[in-house]
């Protein structure tokens, strides 16, 4: 590997972790970070007393081990194992959850929502590969579900195929316009190949959706932020939260901003040694 190479594959590290952070500073456990981003469907939550994303840490807790619980009377049970790889996921155990999947999707081999939620276990857990081709034999040709095409791209995303993923998300919006999920995914693309300004373009449209999440505009905070404009990121990453989460998004994105010289000192790096060779 040259220097310029690997330069560059720092500054891809830097960037992901970056892609990573800000927005699981509003979670409990930044370990369930990639996994959010495969937005591969809805979870079951019937029995939950407010979403997943709201809980704290102890509430996350409770509702791990009532759900535990839960598919312990039944492990074959679809819903049971559903929600519980998706509260262990939000506490950080992807191998754990990985390991409920499984089984699930053994009681359960043609069930789309299963195989999409084993896919994104799968991911969670670091197996890229083996995720893609569980969300690919999720997805149908007759009725493709955009939620499994924007599963697809993150996941490519992670490998490095920014292009293909790019490709997935398209198909996503031509069935989903303006879903603000799938435009967040977009926009961290975009991040992940260093192209700020598309970012916040794509993430700004998908934060002035109606249905967007709190995680949309807390991708949208680092993406301003990475770019210089620091009160702004922290005026975005105070919206709609409670004081305490507040307090904990601007914390995390101060840390993570503090390391914006680092950014800028390995892409300085990075255009020395390609001027050299011109």
């Amino acid at each position: 590997m040259t220097a310029l190479q690997s330069t560059s594959a720092k500054r891809r590290q830097w960037q992901i972790a970056a892609c990573i952070a800000l927005a699981c500073a509003t979670l409990p456990s930044c370990a369930t970070q990639k996994a959010d981003r495969l937005t591969t469907g809805s979870i079951p939550s019937a029995s939950l007393s407010k979403p997943v994303d709201s809980m704290t840490a102890v509430e996350l807790a409770g509702a791990e081990k009532s759900m535990g619980l839960a598919y312990d009377r039944n492990p074959k049970d679809r819903t049971a194992g559903l929600n519980y790889a998706n509260i262990l996921r939000m506490n950080g155990k992807n191998t754990q959850a990985l390991a409920v999947m499984q089984q699930v999707a053994i009681a359960n081999p043609t069930d789309r929502d299963v195989l999409a939620a084993y896919g994104k276990a799968q991911a969670a857990a670091g197996q890229l590969e083996q995720a893609l081709a569980t969300i690919g034999r999720a997805q149908t040709p007759d009725r493709p579900d955009w939620r499994l095409y924007s599963a697809e791209g993150a996941v490519l995303d992670q490998l490095g195929r920014s292009d293909e993923a790019r490709q997935k998300y398209r198909l996503a919006l031509d069935t989903q316009p303006k879903e603000p999920s799938v435009m967040s995914n977009f926009g961290m693309s975009y991040v992940l190949s260093g192209d700020l300004k598309t970012a916040e373009t794509y993430l700004r449209s998908a934060s002035e959706q109606s249905t967007a999440d709190s995680r949309v505009r807390q991708n949208l905070a680092l993406v301003v932020g990475l770019q210089g404009r620091f009160a702004e990121a922290e005026q975005i990453a105070r919206r709609e939260l409670t004081e305490s989460q507040s307090e904990a998004n601007v914390t995390y994105l101060r840390s993570m901003l503090s390391q914006q010289n680092a950014w800028a000192k390995l892409s300085d790096k990075d255009r020395k040694p390609s001027q050299a060779t011109n």
